[in-house]
């Protein structure tokens, strides 16, 4: 990033930054996440909320698509130093370098495990992120997306700067990138697709958690659900999702009575102790699986894969 847009670790004034022209549409909250990075989330939206972030002076929602030129005024805060933080431990490092599924000249892709934060933030100091940029420090590595911490998967990662911007274009775009996940879902869902249209909502509750639900008054959010099989009184599922939002199938799931095994946040609590007593299920059933996009305009096609986690595997093999 130029000089003028290179992150303070502390700032004791606010200070104004002008947004450079290759970050031209780069959504106000992910701008701010890199800029200062280690900032939790919920600090991230608590100025925003505030009015202590102004874009060309005036208050601005996180979801506001900056433009080159922009002058973001940054408030005075104080970030740890990354090399304050040490190094990520070394089983993580290690558990990170087996789970790149794919890389090219400009993308590196993960199957991530579950557990593990996208990104730092939050009192976790190493995401995933974090840990390939210790084991990459020559690579210019950032995030293309991001996965739940305990959801399994695919997570992309840009090695070049034009990858990032154009895979964010991509995700804009309905039917950019085809998403596909696995998940057991409670319950005998009917044969054959269910798709659900449900406009979700994010809310914050105390602390900064965050919690979605459904609301007209929401985002437009479309899910397809597809039983693949019966296990053990549930439902092994393909999910496909034309929208990424926040929580999207863990809440659309729970929106048709079928949350998703293991969801402790929005699952019902008696199965999935049932579940955990039974199979083993010890965290959320939900794993991406797949994503296929094409690059340079639609000329080079990607198709990447990440099987279903071993854990889960093992679950439904106690469920048959």
């Amino acid at each position: 990033m130029p000089p003028s847009e290179a992150p303070a670790r502390s700032a004791g004034a606010a200070h104004t930054v002008r947004i450079a022209e290759d970050r031209d549409g780069q959504r106000l909250d992910n701008f701010l996440l890199g800029y200062l990075k280690g900032a939790p989330r919920s600090l991230i939206y608590k100025l925003l909320r505030s009015g202590q972030v102004r874009v060309n002076g005036g208050r601005s929602k996180p979801e506001r698509r900056l433009e080159g030129g922009d002058e973001v005024r940054i408030p005075p805060i104080r970030l740890e130093d990354p090399a304050d933080k040490g190094t990520p431990a070394k089983g993580l490092l290690e558990a990170m370098q087996a789970s790149i599924v794919f890389e090219d000249a400009r993308l590196l892709a993960i199957s991530k495990p579950s557990g593990v934060a996208s990104h730092g933030g939050s009192g976790i100091s190493f995401g995933a992120i974090e840990t390939l940029r210790a084991l990459r420090p020559k690579d210019s590595l950032e995030l293309v997306h991001r996965l739940d911490r305990d959801t399994s998967g695919l997570l992309i990662v840009a090695k070049k700067r034009s990858a990032l911007i154009e895979l964010q274009a991509l995700m804009r775009e309905e039917g950019g990138i085809a998403k596909r996940y696995l998940a057991l879902l409670t319950g005998r869902m009917p044969d054959g697709v269910m798709s659900v249209d449900a406009a979700l909502h994010v809310g914050l509750r105390q602390g900064g958690e965050r919690h979605v639900q459904v609301n007209a008054a929401g985002k437009p959010s479309l899910s397809h659900f597809r039983v693949l099989e019966r296990r053990g009184g549930h439902s092994y599922c393909e999910v496909r999702i034309e929208t990424g939002r926040t929580h999207q199938i863990r809440v659309h799931a729970q929106h048709i009575g079928h949350p998703v095994a293991g969801d402790d946040k929005y699952g019902n609590e008696a199965i999935n102790k049932r579940l955990r007593e039974q199979a083993g299920l010890k965290r959320l059933f939900l794993h991406a699986t797949s994503l296929e996009f094409a690059l340079d305009g639609g000329r080079v096609p990607y198709v990447l894969n990440a099987p279903l986690a071993p854990d889960l595997v093992d679950v439904l093999d106690r469920l048959a």
